[in-house]
């Protein structure tokens, strides 16, 4: 009976020890989640108007339906086609996502002054470069982001140091 409580006791000591390490290491894995998710949504994007050879858009969303005109992402966005170039998705929109796993987790915000990812027919990206950034106040330090260039590439990276910076400070 001794025995077993002793074992009990170390079992539950190391288990202490290892949930602060386990619990970064289930944050770093949600951002990159995240980084991945929109990479693969922005590259999903960029196909779609290459192939169907209309301008498509990809921009955040609140309720699903239409674009909203803030620089945050987290909860959700939507992808469409936008012909007539007023920045929302003709007919309604193509994808949706709502952010409900990131939504009160991460944050998620684009480049200020920029707030809507538009391919061209050719797969470029018209506008200046744009960078989502991917983060969780309570640990900047883990921050990403991802970029999408005005060719229409797409890539993720971690935070550069000013980015880290701006994530501490947000919200």
């Amino acid at each position: 009976m001794i025995e077993q409580i002793m074992v009990l006791a170390i079992v539950t000591a190391l288990t202490g020890l290892a949930i602060p390490s386990m619990r970064k290491l289930l944050d770093r894995n949600q951002l990159q989640v995240a980084q991945t998710d929109f990479i693969a949504a922005l590259r999903h994007a960029r196909e779609t108007a290459i192939v169907s050879g209309r301008r498509t858009l990809f921009c955040p969303t609140r309720d699903g339906n239409r674009c909203h005109g803030d620089t945050r992402w987290d909860s959700g966005w939507l992808l469409g086609h936008d012909a007539n170039g007023d920045n929302q998705p003709d007919n309604g929109p193509l994808y949706v996502s709502l952010g409900h796993s990131y939504h009160g987790k991460l944050i998620i915000s684009s480049s200020t002054g920029r707030h809507v990812v538009r391919f061209q027919p050719d797969g470029s990206a018209s506008g200046s470069n744009i960078t989502l950034l991917f983060c969780q106040p309570a640990s900047p330090q883990h921050a990403l982001s991802v970029v999408v260039s005005n060719s229409g590439r797409v890539r993720g990276a971690p935070a550069s140091k000013n980015q880290i910076a701006n994530c501490s400070q947000m919200n």
